[in-house]
């Protein structure tokens, strides 16, 4: 799922519905894990506010906007929530948990 300021705002519901029905979840961000979905994969959050930091640090020493290169995030995280995939009958492989840079059980 898109994590837009709908999703968001909305999440207890869609999460809500999701689980009521049995349906696995993948968000970008974490934040919908830890409030119940089944997983996430997306851009490192905090790795997005250090890189826009930067380039607003750059900006107020004079750096035209125009001049600054497109910057791709580089730095992901996959987070999983067992217990939601326990309650949905789901039995994940250890190698994907493994890779997981946060588990929640």
């Amino acid at each position: 799922m898109v994590s837009d300021a709908l999703t968001i705002l909305n999440r207890k519901r869609v999460l809500e519905f999701a689980n009521t029905n049995r349906l696995p979840t993948i968000f970008e961000t974490g934040v919908m894990v830890r409030d119940g979905g089944l997983m996430s994969y997306g851009p490192k959050q905090s790795a997005i506010g250090e890189t826009a930091a930067g380039l607003a640090a750059r900006i107020l020493r004079g750096a035209r906007p125009a001049d600054l290169p497109l910057e791709l995030p580089t730095r992901f995280e996959l987070l999983i929530n067992l217990k939601t995939a326990q309650a949905l009958g789901l039995t994940l492989p250890p190698t994907l948990v493994a890779r997981a840079d946060e588990v929640i059980e």
